[in-house]
Parts: C-alpha cells; structure tokens; sequence
C-alpha cells in the first residue's frame, strides 16, 4: 500500500529512489451504448488550456455529411470525406447518433488538413472489427509528399466533440496498435472526445493504444489531448497490451483537463518480454517509450486503470534519461496491478526528470 503524495510545490528532480470492463472483440460482439458513458473530460479539471490546444473553428465546413437525419449520415460518406480532406461536420437531426465504419477512414498526405467534429452529438463506431482513422505520412499508399515523412509538418488531423467505440485494430499486422486511431508524422489533436471500448493486440512487447498510438510527430512538438475521457466508468475502459489509453514511441504528450479510468494494458512480461512469455501489459492509461520526450499532465484524472507489468497509470521509459515527466493540479490514484515502481502507478527510470505541482499522487 502506497502512502498519499501531495506536493504544493515544484519538485524538478534528478533523483536516485529506489479493473476494468470486459474485455471487447470477442466472438460474440455487443456494441457499446455510449449514451450510457460518461461526459468527455475530468469534471475537477480546471487548467487553462493555451490556445493552440482548442478546438478548431468548422463554422465554414469543407464537408457536411448527411441532410438532417441519422440515416442520411452514411459511413461511406463519412470515409470519403476524410480521404478528400478538409473540415468535417454532421447534419443528423438534433439528437446523438452512431455511425457504424466496415473499415477505417484514411488521411491521406497531399490533401488539406482534417478536421472532424462531431458537435457533442455524433458517435463513430468501429463495430468491433475495424480500426476507426488511421493517418501515416510513410505509408505511400497514402502518398508521400516529403523525403522527410517521419517529421513533416502536415497534414494535421484534429478530432473533436466527438465520440469513437469499439474500435479494433487486432487484424491490423503492418500497423497494428491504436484500437481508435493510429497516427505517424504532422500533427495530431484531440478535444472533447470520449473513447469507450477500442482495443488493439492484446499481447506483445511493444503494441499498444486501446485507443490511440501515435508516432513521430513533427519536429517532437506534443500531440494536444484536451478534455477527453478515455474509459471513465466500469465497463467502458480501453484494452491493448500496452497503454490501455494511449500509446506512442519517441511521442511528446500534452494532457488538459481529461479523464483516464479502467482501461487496462493485458499483456504479459513487460518490453523487453520475459522469457517464456508474449510480452507486455505496461501503462494501464499510457504508455511512452523513447528518448527525448516529455509527458505533462494538467487537471487530468488517472484511476482505476490495471496492468499485469508494469505502471498501471503510466509507464514512462526515456531509454537515455533525456525525457520529463511533468504532472500538474493532477490526480493519480487507485490504480490496479503491477510492479517497478517509482512512483505510485508510475514506473519509470529513478533518475528520470520529474516536475510535479500541485498533485496528488497515491
């Protein structure tokens, strides 16, 4: 048992220290009702958030999909737009409604930047056999547009007021991980989301992202994730090997104000695997590997997340000592499994840079 940690101040230190839901994509597939959910972001979460990390204006769409009603919102259509490009709306009457993908949506690299909001209303489904978006700059199958695909500045894709369940990644071999969304190279930002129920390979020593994996990100700028809800309630929780919620090598990670909860990292014998063993179950909310690299956390909820390795809030490994942890007005607690602890829920190196105000940690 872990005694409470409650720093009011900065603590910048190179130190020498010492359950979820049911697992989704089985043979029988119940789709999630995301009505049921909770809200997008932590409700304590108060931290300004800078402007460059809110939501884009879509007050003049590139794309309107449907004419006012669900039925009139077709995945295809939904599809081709984010393959053109471009900002992307819904016109689907006044209530909430799903719409159910038969394969991912695509970016892809020579088209304008991609904007998806969903107005609070819209619900994006990968009906437990597909991964919902996926963007690669070095995929040419996507079209390559730079000889410098891993650090381009565009395209950028932005999900907003929006909601993806049941997403699933596990057919997936050549990019596999991000159960939700898989993204390399431009720029990546999410607000207002909720993800519920996405899942990726469940076992391996580097997979990952029930919902989100992201690499490469243009010149090591962070990915933008503002008040959203990975999981959130029992029933509702992510599943990868690694990083129940998120999940990304060399990425930096700017959390505002969002809620991470029973998503669970299920593999087996950490990254490099055990002997014996498949590998994994590390980061039950997120996992980062890499070197230079900073995670920074404001006004965001970690709890009740689960591991089988190690780190069941976070798993933060900057192989040479170069990355920051940063946690601020944040709270981490109540998380289930695991070993190699360097802080509670935390596993990470000993001497990694660590900056933490403000938080509770326990």
């Amino acid at each position: 048992m872990y005694s409470r940690l409650l720093v009011t101040s900065t603590l910048i230190a190179m130190l020498a220290c010492g359950g979820g839901g049911s697992e989704k994509a089985s043979s029988t597939y119940l789709p999630t009702n995301p009505q049921n959910g909770p809200p997008a972001g932590n409700p304590n979460g108060l931290f300004p958030v800078p402007l460059e990390a809110r939501a884009e204006d879509v007050s003049s769409p590139t794309h309107v999909i449907g004419t006012g009603t669900p039925e009139s919102c077709t995945a295809e259509a939904f599809i081709q737009a984010v393959a053109q490009g471009g900002k992307i709306t819904f016109n689907g009457g006044s209530k909430p409604f799903t719409l159910t993908l038969n394969r991912p949506a695509k970016v892809f690299n020579d088209k304008p930047d991609v904007v998806i909001d969903g107005g609070g209303l819209v619900t994006i489904s990968g009906g437990g056999a597909t991964r919902i978006l996926y963007m690669n700059t070095c995929d040419p199958d996507q079209v390559w547009t730079t000889n410098h695909c891993q650090d381009q500045d565009r395209p950028r894709l932005t999900v907003q007021n929006l909601t993806l369940i049941d997403g699933n990644s596990r057919n997936e071999v050549l990019y596999d991980g991000g159960g939700a969304i898989w993204v390399r190279g431009g720029r990546f930002k999410v607000v207002n989301c909720r993800f519920f129920n996405n899942v990726c390979a469940s076992l391996g020593p580097d997979v990952g992202g029930g919902a989100i994996r992201v690499f490469s990100q243009y010149q090591g700028l962070p990915v933008f994730v503002v008040n959203s809800t990975f999981g959130g309630a029992p029933g509702f929780g992510n599943i990868g090997a690694n990083g129940g919620g998120i999940s990304s090598i060399g990425v930096s990670w700017s959390v505002y104000n969002s809620l991470f909860s029973y998503n669970r990292a299920i593999g087996n014998g950490g990254n490099p695997a055990q002997a014996g063993t498949p590998g994994g179950g590390s980061g039950g909310a997120i996992y980062n590997d890499g070197n230079t690299m900073t995670l920074s956390l404001y006004g965001t909820l970690l709890e009740h997340n689960e591991v089988n390795a190690y780190g069941s809030a976070i798993f933060f490994v900057t192989n040479d000592r170069t990355g920051t942890l940063h946690i601020e007005d944040s709270v981490i607690r109540r998380n289930i499994g695991g070993s190699w602890y360097t802080l509670p829920g935390i596993s990470m190196h000993s001497d990694t840079k660590r900056e933490i105000i403000n938080s509770i940690i326990e």
